[in-house]
């Protein structure tokens, strides 16, 4: 049997592409459903876009790439698709845009579009192997307990990457990229809690606060959740993208605040307060039990010098942490690195030395922020491949 396209992936970025992509395009996924990372997402009221998407939120080999789809394609595009279908949604924190539902909206929302392009829709079917033909591409496959060869002209990766394995992630992708020899950067997991050996935060489970992140790269404000195993919240998987093992992180607990300043006055006004008790008024009173300890914090704020304040304060928003590594691809939202952006073109997501072979969504070297960044590259590469497979096809 002869499609025009075959779409590898049911994901966000797939089931966006064959919308574009258009009559004689199949998609196929060995999920029971389309979009499960859609559906889990947010919350389960998934996280679409950013209101302030573009191309500095994004994480790429080349910074640049990403740019080409992100303009022709942008947050306004996919917010006046889910207005179309009637689909609510609100902001939250940071641009982010959230349905006010059900993040199965979407999901059907997606599969209603790419029915209503004449693309079909097959699940439960895994690809065997895939080889290139005269037609195009060959691709092996197994649906229903049957083994099924079908040939296409255009073939596209939207397979996703190695996170949260148990939805399902194999790097196919990566695989078949390898067989026609397409460059790949190096993946890790990204989006990802930091663990510690030591178990040292343990005590602290649960506890939550605003602070600042950051290591030699870069800096994010945004809340710290300790966990039995380490650190997570928004500002510890925003600054894991940029992470490598061994390196420090550094930890400001009291970002907004001048700590000195104000320890100092309390000094004068209030001597006799315990300085562990002054601490708690500043932070979650079990992080500053646990600090008073670690930083071996004894006495009256009438007891401490100018420098004994100045150290403190150093210590707390300068508190230095090397994390033993992170939970990996087990909880990881997204793959970093992937396919080399070299190997495609920026405009068409096609493969510059296979003709009708396209990469995208989460299986390239572009990885967006925490926040909605990743659906929308997600959009943005889907609807570029599949504007120019339908170009093509006329």
């Amino acid at each position: 049997m002869l499609y025009q396209t075959l779409i590898l992936g049911a994901g966000a970025a797939g089931m966006m592409c064959a919308r574009f992509a258009g009559p004689g395009t199949l998609v196929i996924d060995h999920a029971r459903a389309p979009g499960e990372k859609i559906r889990i997402s947010g919350g389960g009221r998934c996280n679409f876009t950013n209101m302030y998407a573009e191309a500095k939120n994004f994480i790429s080999a080349n910074p640049h790439f990403c740019k080409s789809a992100l303009a022709r394609f942008s947050q306004w595009d996919f917010v006046a698709l889910m207005d179309q279908h009637g689909i609510a949604w609100h902001e939250k924190t940071l641009g982010q845009l959230f349905c006010d539902g059900s993040a199965k909206q979407v999901v059907a929302m997606l599969v209603q579009e790419l029915q209503n392009a004449g693309a079909e829709l097959w699940l439960e079917t895994s690809v065997t192997s895939v080889s290139r033909v005269e037609q195009g591409f060959s691709v092996t496959m197994a649906r229903a307990g049957k083994t099924q060869v079908l040939t296409c002209r255009n073939l596209v990766l939207a397979t996703g990457g190695k996170s949260i394995p148990k939805m399902g992630a194999t790097g196919l992708a990566y695989d078949i990229a390898r067989q026609f020899n397409l460059p790949l950067t190096e993946t890790r997991p990204g989006l990802v809690p930091f663990t510690f050996s030591d178990d040292r935060f343990k005590p602290l489970a649960g506890v939550a606060l605003p602070a600042r992140l950051s290591n030699a790269r870069t800096t994010f404000d945004e809340a710290l959740l300790f966990t039995h195993r380490g650190l997570s919240g928004p500002s510890v998987l925003q600054l894991s993208s940029y992470w490598h093992e061994g390196e420090v992180i550094t930890v400001n607990l009291i970002p907004e605040l001048p700590l000195y300043d104000l320890l100092r006055d309390q000094r004068q006004a209030e001597g006799r307060r315990d300085l562990t008790t002054e601490l708690a008024r500043l932070l979650p009173t079990r992080l500053a039990d646990y600090l008073s300890t670690d930083l071996r914090l004894k006495g009256r704020l009438a007891d401490q010098s100018d420098a004994a304040l100045q150290d403190l304060c150093a210590q707390v928003s300068n508190w230095q942490l090397t994390p033993s590594g992170t939970e990996g691809y087990r909880t990881a939202e997204v793959t970093l690195g992937g396919l080399d952006t070299d190997a495609l073109s920026s405009k068409t997501m096609e493969s510059k030395s296979v003709p009708g072979l396209y990469a995208i969504g989460e299986c390239v070297d572009v990885t967006g922020w925490l926040g909605g960044f990743n659906f929308q590259w997600a959009w943005s590469s889907g609807h570029a491949a599949g504007r120019a497979i339908a170009a093509a096809n006329r």
